[in-house]
């Protein structure tokens, strides 16, 4: 039963969200500060779910081979790889770190 009230609260939320989105006025939207936090806001919530998976197991903070992967990536971006190359280097490094036993 726990299930479906979780499942019928975020059906409410997320209406309200959509809801509330058409109810605000346009001239609000225009504004640079508003666009700006809409340009940001969803590479932030991806940074944050990104350390969130790869640092975190349960309650505890971790650093294993996701963290390795996730370094190997960083640096693929830094050199301006293409998208695929970056997501192999981290696959290969997680791999890699892994199999040497880092978790």
């Amino acid at each position: 039963m726990n299930v479906w009230i979780a499942i019928a609260a975020t059906f409410l939320g997320c209406y309200a969200v959509k809801l509330a989105g058409l109810l605000v006025p346009a001239g609000t939207l225009e504004r640079p500060l508003v666009k700006r936090l809409a340009a940001l806001l969803p590479v932030a919530l991806l940074a944050a779910l990104t350390a969130q998976q790869t640092f975190a197991d349960g309650q505890t903070l971790v650093l294993d081979a996701r963290a390795a992967g996730l370094a190997a990536a960083a640096v693929a971006l830094l050199l301006r790889a293409p998208f695929l190359l970056v997501v192999a280097a981290a696959v290969l490094v997680t791999a890699a770190a892994r199999a040497m036993g880092a978790g």
